[in-house]
């Protein structure tokens, strides 16, 4: 699928209507999915219309490029959730639970660590993703998906953590159901109702396998 547009908020529209055609086709209702507008590497100039045109909820890869742009924006309309979807290193997770509502890239021990000392010591809590690893790709972070079950055990009995749900990236090359199945399988033996899956390309097919937050950013921002 490729949706393209001349401005962000004309491909936030273009999105919302393939959203909203994925969901009637699944038989779902349109509330049940989040739209993540993946901001990064775009500048308040361009994330602006967006947030004009509506949308509140917004994603990004790295914790000092969100801290450098947000807090502005945030200040001026308080509604707006962030996500961070991309990698978090242990000694960013003090910033990282300050700044974000939520973190998609749960994925070892040594950040579930930092994780529960900062949510006990700061009294937040943002909502907390575990990336699974569904291609079992060693370049890519996440948790293999024979080791998912036993790491949110830990997530819960050990660290204490509160695991709102689950999110995958499949392999570039590979066909994306196989992957959003698996994902949403391991999710619901678990009982986890949250799926993050889906991107510009294929988010209307994650959204058929149970997605509950797609993360979309090219559709809407253009290629960076």
């Amino acid at each position: 699928m490729t949706l393209t547009s001349s401005s962000p908020a004309s491909g936030l529209a273009a999105v919302e209507t393939e959203i909203r055609r994925a969901c009637k086709e699944a038989r779902r209702e349109r509330t049940s999915v989040n739209l993540i507008a993946v901001s990064k590497t775009f500048e308040a100039d361009a994330i602006q219309p967006v947030i004009d045109a509506g949308q509140r909820m917004f994603g990004e890869n790295r914790v000092q490029e969100a801290k450098g742009k947000w807090p502005a924006l945030t200040e001026a309309q308080p509604a707006i959730a962030l996500h961070l979807i991309g990698p978090l290193q242990s000694n960013k997770a003090k910033e990282a639970v300050a700044l974000f509502d939520a973190i998609h890239s749960v994925d070892r021990p040594s950040l579930c660590d930092a994780l529960a000392k900062e949510i006990a010591g700061q009294g937040k809590s943002p909502q907390l993703f575990v990336q699974i690893n569904t291609g079992e790709e060693p370049q890519k972070a996440g948790i293999a998906p024979s080791e998912a079950d036993d790491f949110l055990a830990r997530c819960r009995d050990h660290w204490g953590l509160a695991i709102t749900g689950l999110m995958c990236i499949p392999p570039v090359e590979e066909a994306v159901a196989p992957h959003f199945a698996l994902t949403a399988k391991i999710a619901a033996r678990n009982g986890l109702t949250q799926l993050s899956m889906g991107m510009s390309a294929d988010f209307a097919t994650a959204i058929q396998f149970g997605a509950t937050h797609v993360r979309v950013g090219s559709a809407i921002f253009g290629h960076r």
